[in-house]
């Protein structure tokens, strides 16, 4: 899985799971999911490296079969099992700086920033979302267990 979605993102960190290796989960996208991950790729991740000066843009989670998806919990409507969604961080870089700059530069489905924690910029994580065919524009924060509009400190 050495395909590259796009100039700085491969196939292999997009589909990289410890919990997929630990259950023996097949984690192997199709057709429809790779074309997803490719425009997530350069729609959103390619711009946002390029924004923070070339710093690498580390993916936490990226596509999740459905079988994966079950495994961690998660939604059975999650855009991850789609090629969709990806949550990443960029080292050195605030979460909360991150999604705003997505915030109020790119087209996207949804953002949500997810467990940051005032003061701490290496807190939490950031998840995005697109789709070519539905721009939502859909802006949240995940604190406390519980979603609230808009990105908040």
């Amino acid at each position: 899985m050495t395909m590259k979605l796009s100039p700085h993102f491969t196939l292999e960190e997009f589909t990289r799971s410890a919990t997929a290796r630990r259950l023996n989960i097949d984690n192997t996208p199709g057709d429809h999911e790779v074309l997803a991950m490719i425009e997530l790729c350069s729609r959103v991740l390619e711009p946002v490296r390029a924004h923070f000066g070339g710093k690498p843009v580390r993916v936490t989670s990226g596509y999740r079969s459905p079988a994966l998806n079950k495994a961690v919990g998660s939604s059975w409507r999650s855009q991850h099992r789609k090629g969709e969604a990806v949550d990443f961080e960029i080292p050195g870089v605030s979460n909360y700086e991150v999604a705003r700059w997505i915030r109020d530069n790119l087209e996207f489905d949804q953002l949500i920033l997810e467990n940051y924690i005032r003061g701490d910029p290496n807190s939490g994580w950031v998840h995005v979302s697109y789709r070519a065919d539905r721009a939502r524009k859909s802006v949240l924060t995940y604190a406390r267990r519980k979603y609230f509009a808009g990105l908040l400190l």
